[in-house]
């Protein structure tokens, strides 16, 4: 059966009653409607800043529980986590506070009296938000080749998100593009940002990161309220738009801590290139004893270095004459290990001289 108690009680700004012939009609007609306005942008403030408080509140009993979680795995922070657990319980103690606050707005919705504004909505600008269902859960391959099909079809689009600038254009470009919320536009955005701080493009991988902080807070908006992330897009802009300190707060601390992580893992990364490349110089530089022959040069006595770096023959055979048989034996080893002694190079260089000069010899009679 259809519900017709809502018609009871219709708030009109022109309904017929009796006025004073001194009254001016329509003045009085246009002040009923413009007090019934601001009445419904109060109530409506309200209801957007209480929504912004409990997200808040929710996301501080999260980010507490899962500090509790990681400390009782480390028995060394047992005093940090007896005052988490205190703070943990304190909050506790708000969540009757919030629910009660929650239930006195929803009667003061259900009762309020209907008017033309309420009754009377443009079709357009209407969110639908449906309850999620629990997704399945995916295998790392599954994950990868879901995150590798996303991009295929939309990168160019994801890049287009995360270089818009302004709040109404990121929400005006989501709402028109909503297969763009999801977890694989935010990992792409965080895989853009590392490759950005490695590139020395700090500027950019900086506004990167703020549209990657806002794609993760719709998400987080939709885990917290159990509803499709697609229906919370301008739910979040509201919020954020509404600039309260609190919300605000909580989206640049997350905001600067993201970067923070972003500069630290595109320092490992660049770390970890040039460790491979300068791996990679050596083995190329490798004696055919396996020795790095910088490595050797370094290590030995200075009147050997000199000897190397003249390139004097004479004065290196005088230099291991001088020193010790087994010491002077053990360098010798090592340069020809490292490839920095060749032993018989000038018989090798003449052999392979004297077989060139013979076989142009054999070619010149065969011509």
């Amino acid at each position: 059966m259809v519900d017709y108690r809502k018609w009871d009680h219709i708030e009109v700004s022109d309904d017929e009653d009796d006025i004073h012939p001194n009254i001016d009609t329509p003045s009085l007609f246009r002040w009923r409607h413009q007090a019934r306005v601001e009445r419904m942008e109060k109530d409506k403030k309200e209801k957007e800043e209480f929504e912004g408080g409990y997200t808040n509140y929710q996301r501080k009993m999260n980010e507490m529980r899962k500090k509790i979680r990681e400390a009782e795995q480390m028995d060394e922070m047992t005093g940090d986590l007896q005052k988490m657990k205190m703070e943990f319980a304190e909050l506790e103690k708000h969540e009757k506070e919030w629910k009660e606050k929650e239930e006195e707005l929803k009667k003061k919705e259900r009762l309020a009296p209907q008017n033309i504004d309420t009754l009377c909505k443009e079709g357009k600008s209407k969110t639908i938000i449906n309850k999620v269902e629990k997704p399945k859960e995916l295998t790392e391959d599954e994950k990868l080749d879901k995150q590798v099909e996303m991009q295929k079809k939309h990168e160019k689009d994801m890049k287009k998100y995360g270089m818009l600038r302004k709040y109404e254009d990121s929400q005006t470009f989501l709402v028109e593009n909503p297969h763009l919320v999801c977890e694989e536009t935010a990992n792409y955005l965080v895989v853009w940002c590392i490759n950005l701080e490695m590139e020395q493009k700090h500027d950019l991988m900086n506004h990167v990161a703020h549209q990657t902080i806002v794609m993760q807070f719709i998400l987080e908006l939709g885990r917290q309220t159990e509803v499709d992330p697609r229906g919370c897009i301008r739910p979040f802009f509201s919020r954020i738009k509404l600039a309260e300190q609190t919300y605000l707060d909580a989206f640049n601390d997350e905001l600067n801590s993201f970067k923070e992580r972003i500069r630290k893992r595109a320092k490992e990364k660049l770390d970890k290139a040039m460790k491979e490349l300068e791996e990679e110089e050596r083995e190329k530089r490798l004696g055919p004893g396996g020795l790095d022959p910088v490595e050797v040069m370094d290590s030995l006595p200075e009147v050997l270095q000199k000897c190397f770096e003249s390139k004097d023959i004479q004065q290196l055979q005088d230099a291991l004459l001088a020193m010790p048989k087994e010491e002077a034996e053990l360098h010798l080893k090592r340069c020809i290990d490292s490839g920095l002694w060749v032993p018989n190079a000038r018989e090798a260089d003449e052999a392979a001289s004297g077989e060139g000069g013979q076989q142009e010899s054999e070619e010149g009679r065969g011509q």
